[in-house]
């Protein structure tokens, strides 16, 4: 396998010297030096378990010859920052991550990485990190939740915030509250429905950059350290045959990726993530792509927020690979892209068995013809905006109502829960977008208070920010161009008639083109005040959500 850059040479002793001061042998010191990004802390609850994780992957590194050697990643939980300046944080942290990533791995020359992340923000921005320093690399996360238990029915943290939203609206007690708060969270992991982490821990799996699994065994499972162990010992075959994640994250994965989006009914924000991955691997997703793909590609599952399964279930009834197979029946899946596994997608998925046609739909039984993600375009959102469809109720898909304009979230959520907010109305809120807020914060909060007080049938929601995973109803995100840049949600004023058609891909605001112009004319717009560290430089330089909010200025 040969040794690692410092192994050999008078020219690297003084840096032999400082592994000496590491405790390392001789022996460590000629094998290929294996970095191990982990992103373990004690603040959110799917990082908790990374530490074991972790101490698997050194095991199965050292068991197949390398010379394993960790630091860390930051992460962000999307779910204690919601609803608060917090939340501002969270997407911000993407590039953090990549960056800091991309530093430590370049700096100290490693031949090869396991990343090991778990929860939103850490997973695209490690897959970015990957595609930048391109050694051979491999991801194994710390797996998802099982779910909670209320009242004899399987939980989530999504029921949870509907919650809060059902008390507000009297149809909750606190005692109510309470047991949910108690409950919903009963494990270690990535919260348990199709959320933001699960779906890009999914999505790894299909771009082949993880094994069978990362995205669905539990986090409590021995399995998962079993599969830690695997990871570390299959990241030094990677060595060996010199597989690195360009040769893996190709367009055709990417395609991939889109098609098992579709299918699973994975998180809007993948509408963010994908684009910005494919960007480091020099490949450009254009939006329009998801909705090519979705014409095609059948809705299979119908997991939480979307429906009562959860991720255990879909591990349960065979997990990504039956779903890719039950593409594959109809040529939905480039076969022949190659994986972490040093074998082609056709090769690893063949003979996967859907083990329950209920959590995993038959191909000729969809839960519907189309993807679980649609793309909207019209003069409320020229450069497009982001749908959840698979999560939206029928008598939703088409809607037409009044707005009720806010310019913060906070302003929205003190309507909804103020009783402001009708059947039949278009909430809009602005000024949330990547530059503007800045940094895109997800509305989790207003959409779970429009659904558990039972208005998710009957109102939308629009905005330039985004949406958690665990948004269900008519939640329209990433509307581009965002406010602050002069887009027309800024221009949307009270009683103004917004019409949503999601199977034929438009939004509209139904003023006239001499009207909007008018507006845009006298309507000054709004820029935040006391902007300052980090997030003033992100917002001077991220890209808008349609480009996938990467930093590009």
């Amino acid at each position: 396998m040969g040794c690692n850059f410092y192994c050999d040479g008078v020219d690297k002793a003084p840096q032999r010297s400082l592994f000496n001061a590491l405790g390392m042998t001789k022996e460590e010191m000629k094998r290929p030096l294996v970095g191990i990004v982990s992103s373990y802390n004690e603040i959110v609850p799917g990082h908790m378990n990374i530490d074991k994780i972790v101490d698997a992957v050194k095991t199965g590194v050292a068991m197949a010859g390398g010379t394993p050697v960790v630091f860390p990643a930051i992460a962000v939980c999307d779910g204690i920052a919601m609803g608060h300046k917090g939340m501002k944080y969270s997407l911000v942290t993407r590039d953090l991550i990549a960056d800091s990533t991309e530093c430590m791995a370049l700096a100290h020359h490693f031949d090869a990485l396991v990343m090991v992340p778990n929860c939103d923000k850490n997973v695209p921005g490690l897959l970015m990190a990957a595609a930048r320093v391109n050694v051979p690399t491999i991801f194994v996360s710390g797996g998802p939740m099982l779910a909670g238990h209320v009242k004899g029915k399987k939980t989530s943290l999504s029921s949870m915030f509907e919650a809060v939203g059902s008390y507000a609206a009297g149809t909750m007690t606190a005692d109510d509250v309470e047991e949910f708060e108690n409950k919903a969270c009963p494990t270690c992991g990535s919260c348990s429905g199709m959320y933001t982490a699960n779906s890009m821990n999914c999505l790894t799996e299909v771009l082949g950059m993880g094994l069978r699994g990362n995205g669905t065994i539990p986090a409590v499972y021995s399995e998962r350290i079993k599969l830690a162990k695997e990871a570390g010992m299959a990241v030094m075959e990677l060595v060996r045959k010199n597989i690195r994640p360009l040769d893996i994250m190709t367009e055709k994965a990417f395609q991939n990726a889109l098609t098992a989006d579709m299918a699973l009914g994975c998180s809007t924000n993948s509408m963010l993530h994908l684009p910005a991955i494919a960007n480091e691997c020099g490949i450009k997703i254009n939006l329009d792509m998801a909705n090519e793909i979705s014409a095609k590609t059948p809705n299979l599952c119908h997991l939480a927020p979307a429906g009562h399964t959860y991720m255990e279930d879909l591990n349960e009834a065979g997990g990504v690979y039956a779903v890719l197979n039950e593409l594959n029946k109809k040529g939905l899946i480039n076969t022949e892209v190659m994986t972490v596994t040093g074998q082609t997608m056709g090769e690893n998925i063949k003979g996967a068995v859907n083990r329950d046609p209920e959590v995993i739909r038959p191909i000729d039984n969809p839960y519907s013809e189309t993807g679980g993600i649609a793309v909207l375009r019209g003069n409320l959102a020229p450069d497009a905006c982001v749908v959840k469809r698979s999560a939206v109720a029928p008598e939703m898909l088409k809607h037409s109502g009044p707005a009720k304009v806010f310019n913060s979230e906070e302003e929205a959520i003190e309507a909804i829960k103020g009783g402001k907010i009708v059947k039949g109305d278009v909430v809009v809120i602005r000024y949330e977008g990547p530059s503007g807020g800045p940094g895109m914060r997800e509305m989790l909060s207003p959409t779970s208070a429009i659904a558990g007080m039972g208005l998710d049938k009957d109102v939308a929601l629009i905005t330039d920010g985004r949406f958690s995973g665990a948004t269900r109803g008519a939640a329209i995100g990433h509307v581009s161009p965002e406010a602050v840049s002069g887009g027309t949600i800024a221009y949307v004023q009270d009683g103004d008639i917004i019409s949503i058609d999601i199977p034929n891909y438009s939004i509209n605001l139904e003023i006239s083109d001499e009207e909007l112009a008018e507006r845009k004319k006298n309507t000054k717009l709004l820029k935040k005040e006391n902007i300052t560290g980090y997030l003033k430089r992100y917002a001077a330089m991220v890209s808008s959500a349609d480009k996938g909010a990467i930093i590009n200025k």
